[in-house]
């Protein structure tokens, strides 16, 4: 309900990869500027009106410029540097930069097997991560799976304590903003940008019924794993990977 509310309020942007760029010469002109032109889109999305149309395009501008302008004082600066000490650190700094973005880690389609043999097809390719990961996190072993008691029975079930309103109230303000989404594609800032009360009130509500219930939906059970390049090693090889699971913000509380 979230995800559909917020697509037919806000539209669905187009996404894409985006390619790193070099932003030491950034300053808090650039900043402002960039942060002006994108609430300008904002309000152009949302009313196409001839006043924001003309004020997207003169902030576009705007931001251009300053672009342009901070580029061009911190190549001029650097220039006078480059004879010392402090424009040769600034030198290799940014060829180490330059040499991670072109990688092209976003680019490698073909992974390799653990015979080195190189994957194309992309059932073999999703095959190859599967069983990466499973051995990675679950280890080679065959070994006798732990058969639970069940002693957490209804009896015990009714002493456990209520979740309260408060403690979800804390648990909103100790999440940190702006991390990647699980798949469900609510973000932590959505319960933030509710009328808080109805929120929290909300959550309680939802997070004693699982407790009272013993189930959980099965969409919050699920994470995204996403294969995170440890800058070394072989880019076709899994094992050059680290594993990141992005899971439901709404179940980190």
């Amino acid at each position: 309900m979230c995800s559909e509310g917020a697509s037919e309020v806000f539209g669905v942007s187009r996404g894409g990869k985006q390619e790193g760029k070099d932003t030491w010469w950034w300053n808090d002109e650039v900043q402002r500027a960039i942060k002006d032109k994108k609430e300008c889109f904002k309000r152009l999305h949302l009313d196409k009106s001839a006043a924001n149309i003309e004020g997207y395009k003169l902030a576009k501008r705007v931001a251009k410029r300053a672009v342009s302008v901070a580029k061009g004082k911190a190549y001029d600066d650097l220039y006078q540097r480059l004879g010392t000490k402090e424009g040769e650190k600034d030198i290799y700094r940014m060829a180490r930069i330059r040499k991670r973005k072109k990688r092209d880690i976003n680019q490698i389609k073909c992974i390799k097997d653990g015979t080195d043999r190189l994957l194309v097809k992309d059932e073999e390719i999703m095959d190859r991560w599967r069983e990466y990961f499973d051995k990675l996190f679950n280890g080679e072993s065959e070994g006798p799976t732990l058969e639970l008691d069940d002693s957490f029975d209804d009896t015990n079930r009714r002493f456990v304590r209520r979740i309260q309103e408060v403690e979800i109230g804390e648990a909103l303000k100790r999440m940190k903003g702006g991390k990647a989404m699980g798949p469900d594609g609510i973000p932590i800032e959505v319960w933030r940008c509710l009328v808080v009360n109805r929120a929290i009130v909300w959550l309680t509500k939802f997070f004693n019924l699982i407790f009272r219930s013993n189930k959980m939906p099965e969409e919050l059970r699920k994470s995204i794993l996403v294969p995170i390049f440890k800058n070394k090693g072989d880019a076709q090889s899994c094992t050059s990977y680290r594993g990141i699971k992005l899971t439901s913000h709404t179940m980190k509380l």
